[in-house]
């Protein structure tokens, strides 16, 4: 391990890979502060939490610790990592640290492949990285190329105390199942090779993804150029257009691959967001609601409101129609003009206006919540005048 220069944030707990991290970085001198979560979910917790303030206070080491209760609704291991980096980024910002060391070795490499292979998923990097950002911190792992023979022996050479979290000699959870039936039973010539082969994807995806980075612009990616490209790279363009968005599996990347390839219009949920196209060009887009009812003439998110002229954005407002709110379009919605009452699902058909465009479209009402104009289309009958009073002009793409 090459001593890192600047002050870290050391996770530790208390387990043998973690120890042997902290006594490195005080063999190289390093700045260092520790950070352990209790979670409470082991009997062995209490004494794990103070061993740890115990080795801090000898070592005169800045210790923070977590230990309120810890409720997990649903996966442990996920909400527990999520609780955990929380905390590390709220002490690395607090105290102004260089980002937090985590003492994953070679067989968490190997172990987090294996998984990503058995969920065929398609990740942004095969195995773990030694630098990458959580939570807008920045997260090390100096040991990914340490054995776990070679720090268990370390530490008993050196008589250095720690922890064995009997959890994980169980095989309750799918990453224990790998680790007893894979890892462990390799060969070093196994070991080796699959360490070769996770080189070689990750040298093969960074070049992919440099290459259809470029395909990219603003978020969006244009229809006509995607269908266009082998298939592997419209796959890794799909990936690098979700790359906020977790890992996803090579199967959901097909399915996604499959409707833009066919369909010229679309508006798909996806996790928090929505994969959409306006016909041109697909990208992400986050579905609000909004609503105002003090309104100026001036830009809004969505919409702007100008100074009356005549057209089809326009309105005459009159004093029995206030307070006035201009709100998202939403099903249902419906405005009586001239020849009868017209649904504005309707205008939207008839105008070909883009599935995510619907979702945000302004539709003003008066104080009794008729619909007295959707930009467009034109204001209600009892609202047209040679003399409106503003004009509410819906933007036609989202604002740069």
């Amino acid at each position: 391990m090459k001593k890192l220069e600047g002050k870290w944030l050391v996770a530790v707990s208390t387990g043998p890979d973690s120890m042997y991290l902290v006594h490195q970085c005080l063999e190289l001198g390093m700045d260092i502060q520790i950070a352990h979560v209790n979670y409470h979910h082991r009997k062995q917790a209490a004494e794990e939490e103070a061993f740890i303030r115990f080795f801090a206070e000898e070592n005169q080491i800045p210790l923070h610790v977590r230990n309120d209760a810890f409720k997990p609704k649903g996966n442990f291991e996920a909400e527990a990592r999520e609780w955990r980096y929380t905390f590390f980024a709220k002490i690395v910002r607090k105290e102004q640290l260089k980002g937090v060391l985590v003492a994953h070795q070679q067989e968490d490499l190997l172990e987090t492949f294996l998984m990503q292979e058995e969920k065929r998923l398609e990740p942004d990097y095969f195995g773990l990285k030694e630098r990458t950002m959580m939570q807008g911190i920045s997260v090390v792992r100096p040991l990914l190329t340490m054995r776990k023979a070679e720090i268990l022996r370390y530490l008993d050479e050196h008589q250095y105390r720690y922890f064995i979290d009997h959890t994980n000699l169980e095989d309750k959870y799918r990453r224990n199942q790998i680790r007893h039936s894979q890892v462990e039973t390799m060969t070093d010539f196994m070991r080796e090779a699959l360490l070769q082969e996770i080189n070689r994807r990750n040298s093969i995806l960074q070049e992919r993804r440099h290459r259809v980075a470029k395909y990219i612009q603003k978020g969006k990616v244009s229809l006509k150029l995607y269908r266009n490209l082998e298939k592997e790279d419209r796959l890794s363009t799909l990936r690098q257009l979700l790359d906020q968005k977790k890992h996803h599996t090579k199967v959901q990347l097909i399915e996604l691959d499959q409707i833009v390839m066919r369909k010229e219009s679309f508006y798909i949920p996806f996790e928090k967001w929505y994969f959409t196209s306006d016909g041109q060009f697909f990208f992400l887009w986050k579905e609000e609601n909004y609503s105002y009812s003090d309104i100026q003439i001036k830009e809004y998110p969505f919409f702007k409101v100008e100074k009356g002229e005549s057209g089809v954005n326009a309105v005459t407002v009159h004093a029995s129609d206030y307070p006035l709110t201009i709100r998202n379009y939403r099903k249902g919605d419906t405005i009586q003009l001239r020849f009868g009452k017209k649904k504005v699902s309707r205008f939207f058909i008839d105008r070909k206006i883009p599935l995510y465009l619907r979702k945000v479209w302004p539709i003003v009402l008066n104080k009794k919540a008729e619909v007295i104009l959707v930009p467009g289309l034109g204001s209600d009958v009892n609202h047209y005048s040679i003399n409106p009073t503003f004009n509410v002009i819906q933007y036609l793409n989202t604002k740069e």
